[in-house]
């Protein structure tokens, strides 16, 4: 018997919030906007995994400039006060002299995009910029931390779907939703 709650029954009680046509949109939107922000350059195209997987992929084929691509892997450790940031993969591509575009699921409270905008910045990058396609409606985030594109505004609420989880479930949803309050 799994301890895992059940998706089907997070479903069954969730809201749907943006449906497969509603979050096409904001990524188109989102790719003509880094088309032209980046226009002439290369940028490291970095998702951080596993959230950003899903939106990184469909916003790849909407950005008409060629891109370097990259991957991090960072998760915050629970069982400590504050959470630990561990990297569980560095990216690889050299950021000296590049521009940088770091691309995540949502943006929360920030704290490891925040890790992760001041190592590409330590790195060496001409410009850090972040993309995500949610960001959550709360007054919590860390100081200074913000996205310079953002898809679509979800409530402070357990939000899962297209890249984010539910319990290591459910990022292949097509759409997003949230739980109840």
């Amino acid at each position: 018997m799994s301890l895992r709650p059940s998706l089907k029954q997070a479903l069954a009680r969730a809201e749907l919030l943006y449906d497969k046509d509603s979050i096409a949109a904001a990524i188109r939107r989102i790719g003509a906007e880094i088309s032209r922000d980046f226009a002439g350059q290369r940028p490291v195209f970095l998702t951080v995994l596993n959230g950003g997987l899903v939106f990184a992929a469909h916003l790849a084929l909407e950005i008409g400039i060629d891109l370097e691509f990259d991957t991090v892997h960072l998760a915050r450790y629970h069982g400590t006060l504050g959470g630990e940031l561990m990297w569980l993969k560095m990216p690889r591509a050299e950021m000296r002299g590049k521009p940088v575009l770091i691309v995540d699921d949502i943006l929360d409270e920030g704290r490891t995009l925040a890790a992760l905008r001041h190592h590409c910045e330590s790195a060496g990058a001409t410009r850090v910029a972040v993309a995500v396609l949610t960001r959550k409606r709360h007054d919590r985030s860390a100081p200074g931390v913000r996205a310079d594109y953002v898809g679509l505004e979800v409530p402070d609420r357990y939000v899962f779907g297209f890249g984010m989880d539910y319990f290591d479930q459910g990022r292949n949803l097509p759409a997003i939703y949230a739980l109840p309050e």
